[in-house]
């Protein structure tokens, strides 16, 4: 009996220290290296090196001198990070959209932008179509008292050419260039 279970406590105990130890300290020295900021979370931090949050996770601003980003269905807590799973048909998803939408027209701008409108997948997606922030730009254009041109400059700016996929603008980054015209 103990000839075979000592090598199979032997090879249980082995892999666990490469599975479990060996190999995760590893991965994390390498990363730790090769991609630091990404390795600890692509935080965003403040002129005064204060994290602000992740470039990573959407953030609820409140106010209109801010840039918005879509709806959570989690409200942005990374512990409920999840789609609304409402179908298509369901009426409440109709409902919160259409008040949604009611909520944010600007009837110089035309019908609000889709993704103002509809969660991510992960309700925690911190990039917007650069159209679903340029919509946004009037309204906190008048609440800083700035000039549209600047936002668009700014806007302009701040929008990502990813190699696959549409252009994006991170809306945390966005809101703390704004943050940091103020100081």
């Amino acid at each position: 009996m103990m000839t075979l279970l000592r090598p199979a406590l032997s090879l249980l105990v082995l892999m666990t220290l490469i599975t479990g130890v060996v190999y995760p300290l590893a991965v994390t020295a390498l990363a730790q290296v090769a991609f630091p900021g990404q390795a600890n979370g692509s935080l965003v931090r403040d002129a005064q090196g204060q994290v602000r949050g992740s470039a990573l996770i959407a953030q609820d601003f409140q106010g209109d001198g801010w840039f918005h980003v879509r709806p959570s269905a989690g409200n942005y807590a990374t512990v409920a990070s999840s789609a609304s799973n409402l179908a298509p048909s369901n009426p409440a998803l109709a409902e919160r959209i259409k008040g949604e939408a009611a909520m944010l027209y600007q009837a110089s701008l035309g019908p609000v932008p889709l993704a103002l409108l509809t969660t991510s997948g992960s309700g925690l997606d911190p990039h917007l179509p650069p159209e679903a922030v340029a919509y946004q730009i009037p309204r906190v254009a008048a609440a800083r008292q700035m000039s549209v041109a600047r936002l668009q400059a700014m806007l302009e700016e701040a929008t990502l050419h990813p190699l696959i996929g549409p252009p994006v603008v991170n809306v945390l980054v966005l809101n703390q260039a704004l943050d940091n015209l103020s100081h």
